[in-house]
């Protein structure tokens, strides 16, 4: 007679994640906490909330950087700002899914806004491959106006994002 030992919830975390996953579903659902993996559990809630500030300040930075492109980048715009605002609705809408599904990411957001600027300037300088003093130090409008989906920077022509 051969005796199958079931895994532990550690070993079946390590070797087949969303079988632990299916279980820990299964074992809150019928009530069984004492057989819940609690540590792995925490972790994991702990990690899809770190996952959630990191998504949500990917998002802030790269619209903020096709604004930025949008207002400065004078060469390209004519071209590619049909793209760009594609790309800023885009950029907006998730943002707002991710607040109205978290809002408690709101404060987070706000937090974050002026280091994310800070960043997107120095993304749209890498990809434009314009010099940073290109972009505005200044914020281009309050986190409101960035995210309101009818709102763009004010175009300045011949001003930014000229070839030298």
């Amino acid at each position: 007679m051969v005796i199958q030992i079931e895994p532990t919830n550690q070993t079946l975390y390590d070797e087949d994640y969303y079988l632990w996953l299916r279980t820990t579903i299964n074992q809150l659902r019928a009530g069984q906490f004492l057989s819940v993996d609690l540590d792995n559990l925490i972790e994991e809630l702990e990690d899809m909330g770190r996952s959630q500030k990191r998504a949500i300040g990917s998002l802030l930075i790269k619209l903020i950087e096709h604004l930025l492109k949008l207002k400065c980048w004078d060469q390209e715009r004519e071209r590619n700002q049909g793209h760009w605002k594609g790309e800023i609705r885009t950029f907006r809408r998730e943002i707002k899914k991710a607040l109205k599904d978290s809002p408690s990411l709101k404060p987070y957001i706000l937090e974050i806004f002026d280091e994310s600027y800070q960043d997107a300037r120095k993304e749209a300088s890498d990809r434009t491959q314009l010099s940073i003093e290109t972009f505005p130090v200044v914020l281009l409008g309050s986190l409101e106006q960035i995210l309101d989906e009818n709102w763009f920077p004010e175009y300045n022509h011949n001003h930014y994002g000229k070839a030298d």
